[in-house]
C-alpha cells in the first residue's frame, strides 16, 4: 500500500525544498470493513484504491457522511497520473464504494467543497 510512500518522505520533501520529519511508523494497518472508533464516532472503512494503492475512505452511517479523501470531489475524482494512480480501479472504487452508500451521504472530501452522493451520481461528468 502506502508504506512505501511513507518511507520515502524524505524525497519528496526535497524535491519541493521542505524540511523533512519522519513519520512514525503504523503499528497496525487498516482494511475494508474495520470499523475504527474515534471520539465515539464509528467509522468503516472503506478500500478505496486508484487516487493511490491504499487509498481508503472512512464512513459514519449513523450520521451520514464519508470522508472521501482524494477519491471524490464535487464534480470531479482524484488525480491518478501520479505514481500507483489508476483510472479505471479509481472509476470502479468510486462505483462500487461509495455510489453504493445512500444518496443523502455527505462526502467531504480531502479539499474543496463537500458533496453528496445522490448530486455526483447524475452530475459527476467522469461518472456518467
Amino acid at each position: 500500500g502506502e508504506l512505501p510512500v511513507l518511507q520515502a518522505g524524505w524525497t519528496v520533501a526535497g524535491m519541493y525544498g521542505i524540511p523533512y520529519t519522519p513519520s512514525p511508523m503504523p503499528t497496525a494497518f487498516l482494511k475494508e470493513g474495520d470499523e475504527i472508533i474515534l471520539d465515539g464516532v464509528s467509522l468503516r472503512i472503506l478500500y478505496t484504491p486508484g487516487h493511490s494503492p491504499a487509498s481508503i475512505c472512512l464512513y459514519n452511517a449513523v450520521d451520514k457522511w464519508v470522508i472521501g479523501g482524494d477519491v471524490l470531489f464535487y464534480e470531479s475524482i482524484g488525480r491518478t497520473d501520479l505514481p500507483g494512480g489508476d483510472y479505471e480501479t479509481l472509476i470502479r472504487s468510486i462505483r462500487t464504494q461509495l455510489f453504493t452508500l445512500p444518496d443523502d451521504v455527505v462526502v467531504f472530501p480531502g479539499h474543496g467543497q463537500e458533496t453528496r452522493i445522490g448530486y455526483e451520481k447524475m452530475f459527476n461528468p467522469f461518472l456518467q
